[in-house]
């Protein structure tokens, strides 16, 4: 208990973290139930818009692939990635999809946690102005103002990276001001209060369901091979809890093929695991929207080409993707230093946990119910 509370301490100290609060699960309790190992996964936000809690937990758990693991898996929200990092180093949860940089971050504060595979891999986030804007590119955002979730979100970091990149002073050329997402930031350009938004691909999608049209400007390459959400744990519990670890990844990742293949039968499991998604509407007014709205987080999460069956080698991060993580994470001063892959980084799992048959995966998808 006293270390626990150390390692909250220095959390709350050195990263600024914020509490972490229960949502709503399947009650497991933190013991093993009927031969199953429990594991309690926190969720880096609040469950608004379907992404990795439906492509992983709720697939897992309405498909079964969970069960199949042997493993009760109860689930709790976190304030952000930096928060979710903090619930797996104080122990209060075991593993977290949070993003590599605050893991990186995290890392070289002394906080001990680490990657154990990777989950989004495809650069989320995008620049876009309205059809009719006279920025056309990159260098045409000189004296605008880029609407972003907040100031301190990895919005506004992608937007002064993007600044920069571009030959701007991401302090002088340009103006920042939050926006959020959703009708918030859609309202925000379209009265001219900002002359672009600097968000997520699933944001964006949310928006364009009603009715908002956007032109995007394009990425430069160093954007391309990026990593964000991965997943992480306590360096201890990749010892301690080897197995389970194995076959809660094995689970995710059989769960994320299963999503890609058939993402309005994973949005239905959403529908099950997480009723709040519905916001009191019924499931065939929303299946529609929200489908659209996952399989633009799963474009990030899977390869950009290819079928799904062949995908494989889920969770694996290379070397190039990962200096190419390291040194936008520094850039947008997150880290100061460069991360040396082996602290950060434990990749050991991977294999065992990729030791499913993607064909029984991809036909039990293919089966599910419309």
């Amino acid at each position: 208990m006293k270390r626990t509370r150390t390692l909250s301490v220095l959390l709350l100290t050195v990263l600024g973290l914020t509490g972490v609060t229960a949502c709503g699960s399947d009650g497991a309790s933190r013991a093993g139930e009927g031969g199953s190992d429990s594991v309690e996964f926190s969720i880096a936000s609040a469950v608004l818009g379907p992404k990795e809690e439906v492509a992983t937990y709720a697939v897992g758990k309405e498909e079964g692939f969970l069960n199949d693991a042997r493993l009760k898996v109860s689930t709790s929200n976190a304030d952000g990635s930096v928060a979710a990092l903090q619930a797996v180093a104080s122990g209060s949860a075991d593993i977290t999809a949070a993003d590599l940089g605050a893991v990186m971050a995290a890392r070289e504060k002394g906080v001990p946690v680490k990657a154990v595979g990777g989950l989004v891999q495809n650069w989320p986030w995008r620049m876009a102005v309205p059809p009719g804007s006279d920025i056309k590119k990159a260098k045409d955002l000189k004296g605008s103002k880029i609407g972003v979730i907040s100031l301190a979100s990895g919005s506004a970091m992608y937007a002064r990276a993007y600044a920069r990149n571009a030959g701007l002073d991401p302090e002088r050329d340009v103006e920042l001001l939050p926006v959020g997402v959703g009708a918030q930031a859609a309202a925000a350009l379209k009265d001219k209060k900002v002359d672009a938004l600097a968000l997520y691909t699933q944001a964006y999608t949310s928006i364009e369901n009603t009715g908002t049209d956007f032109r995007y400007l394009k990425n430069p390459d160093m954007f391309e091979g990026i990593r964000s959400i991965t997943f992480a744990v306590r360096e201890d519990t990749i010892a301690k809890k080897r197995d389970v670890l194995t076959r809660y990844l094995r689970a995710s990742y059989q769960s994320m093929l299963f999503s890609a293949v058939n993402p309005e039968a994973a949005m239905r499991d959403g529908y099950g695991a997480f009723p709040q998604i519905l916001a009191g509407k019924k499931a065939a007014d929303r299946l529609s929207d929200d489908t659209k709205v996952f399989q633009a987080w799963m474009d990030t999460a899977t390869p950009t080409s290819g079928k799904p069956a062949e995908f494989g080698d889920w969770g694996a991060i290379s070397d190039r993707e990962w200096t190419k993580t390291v040194a936008y994470t520094k850039e947008s001063g997150q880290i100061k230093k460069d991360v040396k892959r082996a602290d950060a980084w434990d990749g050991s799992l991977l294999k065992k946990a990729n030791d499913f048959d993607a064909k029984d995966v991809v036909a039990q998808a293919r089966k599910a119910a419309k």
